[in-house]
């Protein structure tokens, strides 16, 4: 291919077919849109959004779309949990107990920052801590978790990602932690929402995004419930303004998550702001939890057909490592590539060999499997531009 095809070391060519195979995917009803970044050296070489927000296609995405993030909201809370270490408000070695003195008891009492970043705490995994409540407010999910979630063996033993107790521990600890006795939300808000100009990101679906906000529609019914105080729905939660879920409950733009990955892949920095120290991010991008599987994903694997297959967790983040297996960030990617993911349908990684930086946000929540074909397949599409 000729040298006229490139952009900041990525393939025109390439990056057209990746866009038309999410065409494709989208007029085939695989999910309804999406917004992509695909980036290297920081230069933006595909930056689009295609499709609908609804099944019925009568509403466009547009680039200030707003998406619920589901999971990727563990990175907020991580990268708090990463600053709160930073300044010595508590260590990687510190037992939650210490901090949470509630949570205490059995072998909870040894759980450490460590383990919950690493989701190998030894609780069970579990998506919510008391049936049929509500989730959206922190205060009700920490006293249920502190009354209802016990160790099911010792920490460091098993890894099993946590979908909802390890951040929100987290996000109750560094609210505890912080000086100025800032809510979770505040503190997103301040120390890394506006240091990085990210505006239309917020924790609950803020007053003013209220309208660009992408509701979640499963492609498959959830099988379990988000209810939120204001009865809106079995999903509800995802539209409360107030809500406060350091594990599912921010709302974010395509180009606020490029900016948030580019600060990762600058090593903290953005823009001449520091967030974290590039120290930090090399321990944290460094596999922790050896050949172990993560249980959760086993039992998945095992139901998909697939081989099991290592859980590749560094210190909260998602690693690509160095077996060939299903893995949404592709298999083409460097094994430090690192990232995080929501459930069935945003993502975002950086693969430090490559410096490249990788942005999906969907709306159409998919089931995992086909939400996990479907990110490999579009992550290594994406690496395949890198010339």
């Amino acid at each position: 291919m000729t040298g006229n095809t490139k952009s900041g070391g990525l393939n025109k060519e390439r990056l057209a077919y990746l866009k038309s195979v999410i065409e494709d995917d989208i007029e085939k009803g695989r999910y309804y849109g999406a917004g992509i970044v695909v980036a290297r050296h920081g230069e933006a070489g595909l930056h689009e959004t295609i499709g609908f927000a609804d099944a019925e296609h009568k509403r466009p995405l547009t680039n200030d779309s707003v998406y619920s993030l589901f999971s990727t909201t563990k990175a907020l809370t991580n990268t708090l949990v990463f600053r709160a270490i930073e300044l010595g408000q508590f260590a990687l070695t510190t037992k939650v107990s210490e901090i949470i003195p509630e949570f205490s008891g059995g072998m909870r009492e040894n759980i450490t920052y460590y383990h919950l970043l690493t989701h190998s705490s030894g609780l069970p995994s579990v998506w919510i801590p008391k049936p049929d409540m509500y989730i959206d407010v922190l205060e009700d999910i920490i006293e249920a978790i502190c009354e209802r979630i016990h160790s099911a063996e010792k920490p460091g033993i098993r890894v099993d990602y946590s979908p909802l107790v390890h951040h929100a521990l987290m996000g109750e600890s560094v609210r505890r932690t912080d000086p100025k006795k800032r809510s979770y939300r505040q503190l997103v808000e301040d120390e890394i929402l506006k240091p990085l100009g990210m505006n239309s990101t917020s924790i609950g679906v803020r007053a003013d995004l209220k309208k660009r906000h992408i509701v979640p529609t499963f492609m498959v019914e959830s099988p379990t419930q988000h209810l939120g105080h204001s009865n809106l729905g079995p999903n509800g939660a995802f539209e409360e303004e107030n809500a406060e879920m350091p594990w599912v409950g921010a709302i974010s733009s395509i180009d606020d998550m490029f900016r948030f990955a580019e600060m990762f892949r600058r090593g903290g920095e953005l823009d001449g702001t520091r967030i974290l120290s590039p120290t930090l991010l090399r321990r944290a991008r460094q596999n922790q939890t050896g050949q172990k599987a993560n249980e959760l994903y086993k039992a998945r694997a095992i139901n998909s057909g697939w081989e099991p297959f290592p859980a590749y967790i560094g210190i909260g983040f998602s690693l690509r490592g160095d077996t060939y297996c299903q893995t949404q960030f592709g298999t083409l990617t460097s094994p430090e590539t690192f990232g995080n993911y929501g459930h069935g349908s945003s993502l975002f990684w950086i693969d430090p060999e490559l410096d490249m930086t990788f942005v999906f946000l969907s709306a159409g929540v998919m089931p995992p499997k086909e939400n996990t074909e479907r990110f490999q397949r579009i992550s290594d599409l994406a690496v395949s531009a890198a010339i």
